[in-house]
């Protein structure tokens, strides 16, 4: 069936979350990892990151401050990601501009992941040159017996928030002739839907 503007919902969010939830329901494989483009004074970067979740309007991930997409950011706050579900044929766009999340924030996330998770961060200076994979072994292993409790948040590392300026739904067609429609917000959040030719 075709996607329709009179069958989607006004609120973009609404039919982001229908979406997400269908392609986890669908047995997608890591449905929430999003690749994540920047561009910063070494010009435009892409990789791939984990959304987690949406809140107050904006799509939030984690990373290190001082990486290549942590300077980026630094240097220009506009960002894109891209959800990609095979298996459902939907693809989602988001484009805005992101701001960093309040320690506060941080924390709460950093604590609810696996030991392992956060000894990894501890001990990783993201982007940067290492020697070989034994150097970062030991550092997670030092870092361990040096923390047998709680991990201390790393003063370089925590959250960021995409608070989109427009977001684009695209479904598959087997004829190519593919639906996208792009809710763009307007003042007073409000958002205009328009249709895109494939």
């Amino acid at each position: 069936m075709p996607l329709l503007e009179s069958d989607v919902p006004r609120d973009p969010l609404t039919l982001f979350r229908r979406w997400y939830r269908a392609a986890q329901k669908a047995g997608a494989r890591q449905p929430d990892a999003v690749a994540l483009a920047t561009s910063g004074s070494s010009g435009p970067s892409v990789r791939m990151v984990l959304f987690k979740g949406v809140r107050d309007g904006s799509f939030r991930f984690y990373s290190n401050y001082e990486s290549r997409k942590g300077l980026d950011l630094a240097h220009d706050n506009r960002a894109a990601i891209v959800f990609y579900w095979s298996l459902t044929s939907h693809q989602v766009r988001v484009s805005g501009t992101v701001r960093r999340l309040d320690r506060k924030a941080s924390l709460a996330y950093f604590t609810s992941r696996p030991r392992g998770a956060q000894l990894s961060a501890l001990a990783s200076r993201q982007s940067r040159v290492v020697r070989s994979r034994d150097v970062l072994e030991r550092a997670v292993l030092e870092l361990a017996t040096k923390h047998p409790h709680d991990v201390p948040l790393p003063e370089d590392w925590g959250g960021y928030a995409l608070h989109p300026r427009w977001i684009e739904f695209w479904e598959n067609r087997e004829d190519r002739l593919h639906d996208r429609l792009r809710y763009v917000q307007r003042p007073g959040a409000v958002w205009r839907m328009e249709r895109l030719a494939p």
